[in-house]
């Protein structure tokens, strides 16, 4: 969801960003978490699959939710993962220290999302093997035995890589230290403004994320939905980017008109999740979910979370229009090439270049 406009120092090249030690490591153990959690995930999906027995066909739509599972787990780990990559290499792109940090804090949710799975794989496995779906042959009977050390194994992997993620982090936000300050310049109420600026395009980037995992399993593997509520939530995805790049473009347009119609929404939206999470444990609507609750839950309450974050950033940035900030976010119409600096409205944060004023010397 990045745009291709950047500073001029970022896109001097395709390897650019990852030319420092601290950079090329950083976007390694993302790279390499990735590549291990995945292929393990593919691995027990496959041997699952393996494991079915043919033609017999799931009718009853408990038993067609359970089965759903482990599909679903598999592509939002794929995506979660292919994302959280995507983001690292637009935040070493941008020298954007607030991304960098935000990418570590989805990688514990990631972490925790990882543990919940090995229960819900593991009822599902079980639910489907007494209902008779599995082969009968002792090696495909005991797919769960065979699946169960290395769904226990991922989210041991992640939090090693966390750690790992954490320190080298750190070392980033000192190298970028200098960047930063000869990008933005020494006014302290400026960095403020756009310090804020860059949070606030970051939750956007990764509310994206948690709504549509949200979604995902919502309209794949909970049952008893109505053809309106289908309908209805598959058409809120598109709406809702629609909305975040609106976000994005109001703040830096400085619109409060605009500012104010998109907080609107995010109380909608954070009234959308608190419904959900409420009816996940009605009593009467509770087998719906039992396929996917727990994860579901800890979706709704870190979406839940990230939109309250939102909302208190889109307030501090709305009181920071007519400050100056606009005029250094904002394309200009007339570029030149050689020294274009701009920036999209897209979910890009840049780095703005001040005034020779606002500069050290």
């Amino acid at each position: 969801m990045a745009s291709s406009g950047g500073p001029a120092s970022t896109r001097s090249g395709v390897t650019e960003f990852i030319s420092t030690k601290w950079a090329k490591l950083f976007f390694f153990t993302v790279g390499v978490q990735a590549a291990i959690c995945v292929a393990f995930e593919a691995y027990v999906f496959g041997r699952f699959q393996i494991s079915l027995a043919a033609g017999n066909d799931i009718v009853d739509p408990k038993l067609d939710s359970q089965y759903r599972t482990i599909p679903t787990f598999l592509a939002l780990f794929i995506f979660g993962f292919l994302y959280v990559l995507l983001l690292t290499w637009d935040a070493l792109r941008l020298k954007n220290t607030i991304q960098i940090i935000g990418l570590c804090v989805a990688n514990l949710a990631l972490f925790i999302y990882t543990i919940l799975q090995i229960d819900q794989i593991g009822n599902s496995i079980e639910a489907l093997q007494d209902y008779g779906v599995l082969k009968p042959d002792t090696v495909d009977v005991d797919v769960w035995q065979i699946c169960k050390p290395f769904l226990i194994a991922i989210p041991c992997i992640i939090g090693v890589f966390t750690f790992a993620m954490a320190f080298t982090a750190h070392k980033l936000y000192q190298e970028f230290a200098w960047d930063i300050l000869k990008q933005i310049g020494a006014d302290y109420r400026m960095k403020k403004r756009f310090l804020y600026y860059q949070v606030y395009i970051a939750l956007l980037k990764f509310d994206f994320f948690f709504f549509l995992g949200f979604t995902v399993q919502f309209l794949v593997i909970v049952t008893g939905k109505t053809n309106n509520e289908f309908a209805l939530t598959l058409a809120a995805i598109p709406v809702t980017i629609l909305i975040l790049l609106f976000a994005a473009f109001f703040t830096q347009r400085e619109s409060k008109l605009g500012m104010y119609a998109i907080i609107l929404l995010y109380f909608g939206g954070l009234a959308y999740f608190f419904f959900k999470l409420v009816r996940i444990y009605q009593p009467e609507r509770r087998d719906n979910y039992q396929a996917v609750a727990r994860s579901l839950t800890a979706f709704a309450v870190l979406t839940i979370i990230l939109i309250i974050l939102t909302i208190i950033n889109a307030f501090i940035c709305m009181s920071n229009f007519g400050a100056g900030l606009k005029t250094h976010l904002i394309r200009p119409k007339v570029r030149d090439p050689e020294k274009e600096d701009a920036n999209s409205y897209q979910l890009q944060d840049q780095k703005p270049q001040l005034p020779s004023r606002m500069t050290i010397d």
